[in-house]
């Protein structure tokens, strides 16, 4: 016996599929039997095995409605987005950062990036500090300033949560089929997040009376010149390693990690390490998500992605969970991948997709 919760997409279109087929299957062998006198046997083989043909032709199509395709890429929600979390000042925010041109750790494109983003945050009433700290380029020794952006609202509140996400890019797009030296701008793999918080600094002023909240964007996620030697997620296991070593007075209660969350065709998946490490948090987070009628969020797991929110658990002991899309634009064998390519561009992704993920965080705020 299978629970209702437990049943695969498309199983109870499947049923019924075959139910038709075995139906059709019985009129035919009924109406062959009756005209067999009138047509000649080898006659009635042809007929059967051509309805045969059709009715599962038939039985295909109709049950292509029963496989998850995923949400319609232009609607992340079921219904309309509240107009306080605006898709298109979203979708401004993630072009103003990609106009910037690749942002990788310590280039000039960062430290304008920053520039901005200082004066953003400031103006939107947060508290702003620069977590500094230097490492060595990989590929030739020199030294490479990093800063993580925190962004505090309401420090001395009671209940504190953190939103992250990562606001470098990789050095280069190499993935890319054709060109893996070429221009990489991260519209979706690192300015998606970024945007995020930014609508997200919006919804601040629309908090519970008790909840403070610090977004921090993390850099050096991606500083990574060759695969396999180069390290991953410098930015948050610096970050993790000061929580650690200094807890503040009121400790994170939960940290939400933002990634690749623009995608034109939104499907957000349960994610394996979130589960691992925070399960209450992604059944709340999922559960929000669907009172909203927020649909491009799919209770069911697809990746096991090792990103920022592993160290922030491991080392930091926040529950944190990452609310990525990682099949960019969508799965299937010959569909396009953006992902690391010079296709990562803003007309690849969707204002619509950001907003709807900053109402999901920002209710799932509100609920604490």
């Amino acid at each position: 016996m299978i629970k209702l919760s437990e049943v695969e997409p498309g199983t109870e279109s499947r049923s019924a599929s075959r139910r038709a087929l075995q139906s059709a299957r019985r009129e035919t062998r009924d109406a062959a039997e009756t005209s067999a006198e009138r047509v000649p046997t080898k006659w009635l083989y042809r007929i059967l095995g051509i309805a045969v043909l059709m009715t599962a032709v038939w039985v295909l199509v109709s049950s292509l409605g029963g496989i998850d395709r995923g949400p319609d890429p232009n609607s992340p929600t079921q219904g309309s987005i509240p107009s306080n979390y605006d898709p298109q000042r979203a979708m401004l925010y993630l072009t103003k950062l990609c106009d910037l041109g690749p942002r990788p750790s310590g280039s000039p494109a960062m430290q304008r990036q920053q520039r901005m983003l200082i004066d953003f945050f400031t103006h939107q009433g947060a508290t702003v500090m620069m977590q500094t700290f230097e490492i060595r380029h990989p590929e030739d020794g020199s030294p490479v300033p990093m800063a993580n952006l925190i962004a505090s609202w309401y420090p001395g509140r009671p209940k504190r949560y953190l939103l992250c996400a990562h606001y470098d890019t990789r050095p280069y797009p190499d993935s890319d089929p054709r060109n893996k030296r070429g221009r990489f701008v991260g519209a979706n793999d690192g300015a998606s997040g970024t945007a995020a918080l930014m609508e997200m600094a919006h919804q601040m002023n629309d908090l519970p009376d008790d909840v403070g909240v610090d977004m921090v964007l993390f850099d050096g996620e991606e500083f990574v010149w060759q695969q396999g030697r180069d390290e991953y997620f410098l930015g948050s296991k610096f970050f993790a390693e000061k929580y650690r070593a200094a807890p503040p007075a009121v400790p994170y209660r939960a940290g939400i990690l933002l990634d690749m969350i623009g995608d034109r065709e939104l499907k957000i998946y349960y994610e394996r390490n979130s589960l691992r490490y925070a399960r209450d948090l992604v059944k709340s987070v999922w559960k929000t998500a669907d009172e909203l009628g927020v649909r491009a969020f799919v209770p069911r797991v697809r990746h096991q992605i090792d990103d920022d929110h592993i160290p922030l658990n491991q080392i930091a002991s926040i529950p944190t969970i990452d609310l990525i899309d990682f099949d960019y634009p969508r799965p299937g064998i010959g569909a396009p991948q953006y992902w690391h390519t010079e296709q990562d561009i803003p007309a690849n992704c969707s204002g619509e997709s950001i907003a709807a993920v900053v109402w999901v965080v920002h209710q799932w705020l509100k609920q604490q």
